[in-house]
């Protein structure tokens, strides 16, 4: 579509220059299995989530460009590292934004760990763009209508979902393709491979890494736990 320039002005090499910068920049190796993990979180499944005790040098809350959903005064905030083109993080945006719904004491900090392609990594500059043009209320909307959308989520179909909700994709365009925000979206995937985020979606809470969606009921159970305890699981 001759209107949405986004694709053709941004080269693969942008994404394969943050992807090749990133894989060489992690901070450790985190938990791989239950064994070797900090605490017993258990999936609404029945599955062990691996865990692990994040560096207290680097923090999410320092990132530019996050998309804050709920009070700042919270009392539990909930970091989520995802893709857009993650089926997981699907599931897990409409439930978590039930949960802040119903919990007027979380905050959810949202972080573009796009790493799953081209497609991931133009979708994530066009929300920063939302969001630097239209400020974080629109740009969660804009969000959640992201994850509706049927298919593969890619910089035409992001303009294009932008279009449908009234905002000017010309200045949403501009402002994707320039190199602030590319260099935002450069650093969320690079706090993500310093944090050991290797699985989409992954969390941050209480200073704890959680690798993978563990299901809204263990969600609710880990920030239950972090508002009692300043830890995903108490005991």
């Amino acid at each position: 579509m001759a209107e949405y320039k986004l694709l053709s002005s941004l080269s693969r090499r942008v994404l394969l220059g943050s992807l090749a910068a990133m894989a060489g920049g992690a901070a450790f190796r985190p938990a791989r299995a239950q064994e070797n993990s900090l605490f017993p979180i258990m999936a609404d499944d029945g599955q062990p989530i691996a865990n692990y005790r994040l560096p207290s040098e680097v923090s999410p809350a320092d990132l530019p460009g996050l998309l804050w959903h709920g009070p700042a005064t919270a009392d539990v905030v909930v970091f989520e590292f995802f893709d857009y083109n993650c089926p997981y993080c699907r599931k897990a945006a409409g439930d978590l934004d039930a949960l802040v719904a119903k919990d007027k004491n979380l905050r959810l900090g949202l972080a573009d760990n796009a790493t799953l392609g081209l497609g991931s990594f133009l979708s994530a500059r066009v929300k920063q763009a939302v969001l630097r043009l239209y400020g974080p209320e629109r740009a969660y909307q804009f969000h959640k209508q992201l994850f509706a959308h049927r298919g593969a989520i890619d910089g035409i179909s992001a303009l294009a979902v932008a279009k449908a909700m009234g905002l000017d994709t010309s200045k949403i365009e501009e402002s994707a393709n320039s190199e602030m925000i590319g260099g935002v979206v450069k650093r969320h995937v690079q706090l993500g491979a310093d944090l050991g985020f290797a699985a989409s979606p992954s969390f941050a809470m209480s200073s704890v890494g959680v690798l993978g969606y563990p299901g809204p009921k263990s969600m609710a159970r880990m920030i239950a736990a972090s508002r009692k305890c300043d830890a995903p699981v108490c005991g």
